[in-house]
């Protein structure tokens, strides 16, 4: 069967990062994930969580509606699937969607509902967004709903992430950094190597705020990784290692990557930089990590890669990725 562009989904670069950490004997690679046709590693959720459903008559054009919540790559990646086999889609969003997010999703012909105010308990917008989408398909004939934070299709979906790079790299990854929010990268990447019996450390990255391993929740600025309650998935992580970067971590890593290897990435990109930054003293010579970075930097123009906002949120930085910093 022809998908068109969704079979360009998979298969994304591995590149080496050689000028990242000069004079480190550690070998870095970074799997290139804004190469899927909707530029980011949740692509590949999106087609796993609604492809079967399609195939199998289940979602069908002029009937189905798909509808779910997600401030941003998923709802693309949902967005594309959708306009591909012309189902309808309607995402639920918050205020913190960016604009270039929004615009995406009008291109794709998604319907948008804007949550306005925040939960009153907790003051996160999640809580409310989940509650309309229940709403939602109770009431909109024909609605279904993938739930990225419980489909185990979401996980299933990054067994073929881990499997492309154990191919590339010919079974030597000894520490993988991934960042984490619904998990689903995270369980699909360790599900796939302690099957295999593979040795390879997994680091979970998230952020300074973030509810996922116990901290407590608190604001954050950068979007991508972290969330305010713990995903279900999160009971089967089980990561060997977890650190917490904050949203200044973030914005060094992002800057550092675009100045030593011309590489423009998101945020939570930049997370899994700055937590191999802080490990790379203490890992053995010759040894190889792997640092996934789910997708581009083009959405964060406003934000990591504008002066005018990081001079703003954390006053004059720019020496910690200039120079000679490391």
């Amino acid at each position: 069967m022809d998908h068109g562009i969704l079979s360009a989904v998979g298969n994304t670069p591995l590149v080496r990062l050689s000028r990242l950490f000069p004079g480190s004997p550690s070998r870095v690679y970074a799997k290139l994930e804004q190469f899927n046709p909707g530029g980011s590693i949740k692509d590949r959720a999106a087609l796993n969580m609604l492809r079967g459903r399609i195939e199998s008559g289940e979602l069908e054009p002029g009937r189905s509606v798909v509808v779910e919540s997600s401030s941003g790559n998923l709802a693309i990646g949902l967005a594309q699937v959708c306009a591909y086999y012309g189902i309808r889609f309607i995402c639920v969003v918050d205020p913190k969607t960016t604009r270039q997010n929004l615009a995406v999703l009008a291109a794709y012909r998604a319907e948008i509902e804007m949550i306005e105010h925040p939960d009153p308990e907790t003051g996160e917008y999640l809580p409310v967004r989940r509650r309309r989408v229940r709403e939602l398909v109770e009431t909109v004939p024909g609605a279904y709903r993938p739930d990225q934070y419980t489909n185990p299709l979401n996980a299933r979906a990054q067994r073929q992430t881990m499997a492309e790079i154990i191919a590339a790299l010919d079974g030597r990854v000894d520490y993988l950094f991934c960042a984490t929010g619904t998990c689903g990268t995270l369980v699909g990447c360790a599900d796939y190597l302690r099957e295999g019996g593979y040795p390879t450390r997994i680091v979970a990255v998230d952020a300074v705020g973030s509810a996922i391993f116990g901290q407590p929740p608190a604001p954050r600025l950068i979007p991508g990784h972290g969330a305010s309650v713990v995903p279900p998935l999160a009971e089967r992580a089980a990561p060997d290692e977890v650190l917490h970067v904050s949203d200044l971590d973030c914005v060094v890593g992002c800057r550092l990557l675009a100045d030593r290897e011309a590489i423009l990435a998101g945020g939570s990109s930049g997370a899994t930089v700055a937590a191999l930054r802080r490990r790379i003293a203490d890992l053995p010579a010759g040894a190889t990590s792997v640092l996934i970075f789910p997708d581009n930097g083009d959405r964060y123009l406003d934000t990591i890669y504008s002066d005018q906002w990081v001079t703003g949120q954390f006053g004059e930085v720019t020496h910690l990725w200039k120079g000679d910093a490391c």
